[in-house]
């Protein structure tokens, strides 16, 4: 299938549609020095998934409540650090084109929704469906959200294009059925140097099938 073809396009929040990698990554650090990890370590795996799946893997050895606290923490962390939240590049165009073609969209997100609330609402971004952890049991790399995004917008999830930056996100994409655009060179069906990329992309005539003679 080729991204001109798709009936709708569901799109990961941070790092793809809004830049917040610098606010992401001052909570995370902050959690390394707090706890005697590698930054390094910690910033290689924070990256697109929840939080609590995140301190599970940094600390295995937390009960349930002991995780669920810490990740309550890190969220805090990034909920009024906003003042260097942006969009990424073309991701206004590539929005715009979408209105144009009448193509359904939403963001689906490893944040919380008051979390992707603040980060939308500072770039001035609102999803007709927005997808976080409070709509899912299981966060990524499961394909929970992007099957429950392509429901709510009627659409098959085979015949979406979804839109990731990290690889617990193509993942999830690739679970759900869909094809799978990455940027950040993650390995993924189509790859994006950046949204305004995939607006010409999702702008280019549609190949006319010709009948029989």
């Amino acid at each position: 299938m080729q991204p001109n073809a798709v009936a709708g396009v569901l799109l990961d929040m941070d790092g793809t549609l809004v830049d917040s990698d610098a606010a992401v990554e001052r909570a995370w650090r902050a959690f390394a020095e707090a706890n005697a990890l590698d930054p390094v370590h910690v910033l290689a795996i924070a990256h697109g998934v929840p939080s609590e799946r995140t301190v599970r893997r940094l600390l295995p050895g937390l009960t349930d409540a002991e995780v669920a606290a810490f990740a309550t923490r890190q969220l805090e962390l990034e909920y009024d650090d906003l003042s260097d939240v942006v969009a990424t590049p073309g991701a206004r165009r590539l929005l715009t084109v979408l209105g144009q073609l009448g193509l359904p969209w939403a963001v689906v997100t490893s944040a919380d929704s008051r979390l992707a609330a603040a980060r939308l609402g500072k770039v001035g971004i609102s999803p007709p469906v927005l997808i976080t952890t409070d709509d899912v049991a299981v966060g990524k790399p499961d394909p929970s959200g992007y099957l429950l995004a392509a429901d709510r917008l009627g659409i098959d999830p085979r015949q979406c294009l979804v839109v990731e930056d990290t690889d617990p996100g193509v993942a999830a994409g690739r679970a759900a059925g869909a094809l799978v655009a990455a940027l950040k060179n993650r390995p993924a069906d189509i790859q994006l140097a950046d949204l305004g990329q995939l607006a010409d992309l999702l702008n280019r005539p549609k190949p006319q099938v010709k009948g029989r003679e």
